[in-house]
């Protein structure tokens, strides 16, 4: 039940958006073992002046932020293959590696909800602890 978020610098056309979109969720999908339905992600374009990152200006315009924010519970090693697929998910869409940041910020199930119930009241269908 990650729900993703993914900011770049630059415009893309719908069907680059969408191919960013798959890259990310398909890597949630290998390293976390969530269902492929399972899918909440969005895409949000800035101005290169509206969002600054440090990099030299001109290469930066394929700078990326993926924000997941996701259950508690997932070893090291299920993040780090996360973290590797998203940079080599991303490289086939020209995205360097070095222009990837990705930020993983994990919550208690207890503390989201759904449809007034608490995710830690229901069964999610897939396994968190992977």
């Amino acid at each position: 039940m990650p729900s993703t978020l993914i900011e770049v610098r630059r415009s893309y056309t719908p069907a680059q958006q969408v191919d960013l979109m798959d890259a990310v969720h398909g890597a949630l999908v290998a390293a976390f073992r969530i269902p492929e339905e399972d899918r909440f992600i969005r895409l949000m374009e800035f101005e290169p002046h509206a969002m600054v990152n440090g990099l030299e200006e001109g290469v930066a315009d394929t700078y990326l932020r993926v924000t997941i924010d996701c259950f508690s519970g997932r070893s090291i090693g299920a993040k780090r293959e996360l973290y590797r697929q998203i940079v080599e998910r991303l490289a086939e869409h020209g995205i360097p590696r070095e222009h990837v940041s990705i930020l993983l910020r994990e919550s208690p199930p207890e503390n989201w909800g759904s449809g007034g119930v608490a995710a830690s009241d229901y069964d999610l269908g897939f396994e968190v602890n992977v």
